[in-house]
């Protein structure tokens, strides 16, 4: 069976080998590498490929939707973006680059099969802002879009953090953090100590952190920093000024993204829950989902609001696409 799978992963398709896991072929600048991703369900009209966070995160900790969408007949699908995860990390800087990512997800599409008629791209932080962007690179090759958790501009996100986030936070623990920062000393422990309590419980999951669920846990503990850093930066308040995505903005394109859309926002999330509404009303066939209990990873901390939402509108596509 070794020798077999060794084969198959060559021609990507170890798909079934282990329960519904698969690794494929991505052709990148710097050679060919393997990326993982897992198979839940089975439903020919829709096929929801999830893009996870970070960048540099793990699909890890979006295994909450195992918690609803299989019962709701909803055929999705994992995956670990290249550098993250169960998926190949090469030592290749130059691969961390949007549109190189962007050319990943199409590769991964075309080896699963996904069509126009059943292809709904999902993505959740960096995910939506990698979402955003491969419905503009491909605008024909979707059936519909979530976007969750993800403004369309990086220098308002930056300015939301540092306008609104950042006054609300202790001066004394904002003042340490800050001169961290600036001593680009972001990897000694107390910066993390400090982030926990007066940022991370009350905009990224709203729990104490002893108490987050298993799957967040894990996805935080196995973040790629090799990728995170140069592409988001070392700050956790908004994206430093350097990094990869810190000019990205897409506000004035949202309007050739012609296909269904979805955007999830959260009252106490790290985005602008008012940035999100706009973003739905500036898209075509836009639609905004709001959890008013909930934070950046609002599908733990306000998960049946979040969930009722989501399963509406994968519930609407359904409908249409057996037109019913």
């Amino acid at each position: 069976m070794k020798d077999l799978t060794a084969y198959l992963d060559t021609r990507g398709l170890t798909d079934r080998l282990s329960g519904g896991s698969r690794r494929m072929p991505i052709d990148t600048p710097a050679g060919r590498h393997f990326v993982w991703t897992k198979r839940i369900g089975n439903n020919p009209r829709l096929k929801l490929l999830l893009l996870h966070g970070g960048p540099g995160s793990t699909h890890e900790y979006l295994e909450a939707f195992d918690s609803f969408l299989p019962a709701a007949g909803i055929e999705y699908y994992y995956y670990d973006q290249l550098g993250s995860g169960n998926s190949d990390r090469p030592d290749a800087p130059e691969l961390w680059q949007l549109d190189r990512f962007v050319d990943e997800v199409e590769q991964v599409r075309r080896t699963l099969g996904l069509t126009p008629q059943n292809f709904v791209l999902y993505g959740q932080s960096w995910g939506g802002l990698l979402a955003m962007e491969y419905a503009l690179t491909h605008p024909g090759r979707l059936r519909g879009l979530v976007i969750s958790n993800m403004m369309a501009s990086a220098p308002a996100y930056t300015a939301y953090a540092e306008s609104v986030l950042a006054p609300q936070m202790d001066p004394a623990a904002l003042a340490e953090i800050r001169a961290l920062e600036a001593a680009s000393d972001t990897e000694n422990p107390r910066y993390l100590e400090l982030l926990i309590p007066h940022h991370y419980e009350h905009h990224v999951l709203r729990m104490p952190a002893s108490e987050w669920p298993d799957p967040v846990q894990r996805g935080f503990n196995h973040i790629n920093p090799a990728i995170y850093v140069p592409m988001q930066g070392p700050s956790e308040l908004g994206m430093s000024p350097n990094a990869g995505l810190a000019r990205w903005d897409r506000v004035s394109d949202l309007g050739r993204i012609t296909v269904p859309t979805l955007v999830i926002g959260a009252e106490h999330d790290t985005m602008d829950p008012d940035h999100l509404r706009e973003m739905a009303w500036r898209l075509p066939q836009g639609r905004y989902h709001h959890c008013p209990n909930g934070s950046h990873l609002a599908m733990y901390d306000d998960q049946e609001v979040y969930f009722s939402g989501l399963l509406a509108f994968l519930s609407d596509l359904d409908r249409a696409a057996s037109g019913h």
